[in-house]
């Protein structure tokens, strides 16, 4: 049991405070996109657009404070399976997207 404790001691965990900026960013960045939902601030693409690129900055914020992803090279494995991850993401739903659209102009043309 000893050396099972042992062997993760050298890994990097999160202070106290490195979780609590994460969870005061993560509230923030919440709150901003509730704001803007709600209150009609923006509108259409604007809003869609701003709303987005407060979830980006927010998956950034929880990769970063609470899984303690950085560009060690104690993480590296760690950053390249989540680029996989994110990869296969964009390929998949990239190409369910084009295929629905392609199928939409093509029942719209008949």
């Amino acid at each position: 049991m000893a050396q099972h404790l042992a062997s993760h001691a050298g890994e990097s965990h999160g202070s106290v405070g490195s979780y609590i900026v994460g969870f005061v960013l993560s509230v923030i960045l919440t709150a901003a996109a509730f704001v803007l939902a709600t209150n009609g601030v923006l509108t259409g693409n604007h809003a869609l657009l701003a709303i987005a690129g407060l979830a980006l900055v927010q998956i950034v914020v929880h990769l970063v404070f609470f899984l303690h992803m950085n560009s060690s090279s104690a993480q590296r494995w760690n950053v390249t399976a989540f680029g996989f991850t994110v990869l296969t993401a964009v390929i998949l739903i990239g190409g369910t997207l084009w295929v629905m659209h392609n199928v939409a102009m093509n029942m719209m043309s008949r």
